[in-house]
């Protein structure tokens, strides 16, 4: 089975390779000239694309990924959000972090909250005219600086919160059974990231679905 997943960014296309191919589904990267669509809400964008690349699937009867995800700062009343891919390539990971320098607590929990933040994907999946829609979110926070020499986007300032023994995010300053120890996504191994990954959470929910596609 194969799977055409629509993205420039060959970081996103190598998570969703090591996921879906322990189910035994191909994925192949499929890019073209896609217009951006211009919405407020990330399913929005994410349908939109979707129905571009129908149009350039080489077999019809192939599945199609197309995912839209963004950062959403708290003290920033959710922005970047739809707008992250413009901002990174704007101002970038250290325009972010400039945004936030007044935001500082000696407190350690404090400092977290003040600079709580989420990465959000939606992922939606189309195959012979079925469509399915999945959400997967990543809770944490902005760092002080960048760290990190792998990852691709805002994972050089992200930390992601720590996980009890289930996989479920805690709140900012709870130690869990799984943690970065402060680490940002960019310091960490892509095994290890997954652990946490907002993708990863919205492709398990297609997971789960795919045998309802025809």
């Amino acid at each position: 089975m194969i799977l055409w997943f629509m993205t420039a960014n060959a970081g996103k296309v190598a998570e969703a390779k090591e996921h879906f191919s322990h189910h035994g589904i191909e994925v192949k990267q499929l890019e073209f000239d896609a217009i951006e669509p211009q919405a407020d809400d990330l399913e929005e964008v994410a349908l939109s694309k979707i129905e571009q690349a129908l149009e350039h699937l080489p077999n019809p009867d192939d599945m199609v990924l197309v995912e839209d995800a963004g950062l959403f700062i708290e003290a920033l009343n959710g922005f970047p959000g739809v707008y992250s891919s413009y901002v990174l390539n704007t101002i970038g990971n250290e325009g972010v972090l400039k945004l936030l320098n007044h935001l500082k607590s000696d407190d350690p929990i404090q400092d977290g909250k003040l600079r709580n933040a989420e990465f959000k994907a939606i992922s939606v999946l189309h195959h012979r005219g079925q469509t399915i829609v999945a959400e997967g979110i990543c809770p944490g926070r902005i760092a002080h600086s960048q760290d990190g020499e792998d990852g691709f986007g805002f994972d050089p300032i992200f930390i992601p919160a720590d996980l009890d023994g289930d996989g479920n995010a805690l709140p900012i300053g709870e130690i869990g059974e799984v943690s970065t120890h402060g680490r940002t996504f960019s310091a960490i191994g892509l095994e290890e990231k997954q652990l946490y990954s907002h993708r990863r959470r919205a492709l398990a929910t297609l997971l789960n679905s795919i045998g309802r596609l025809g």
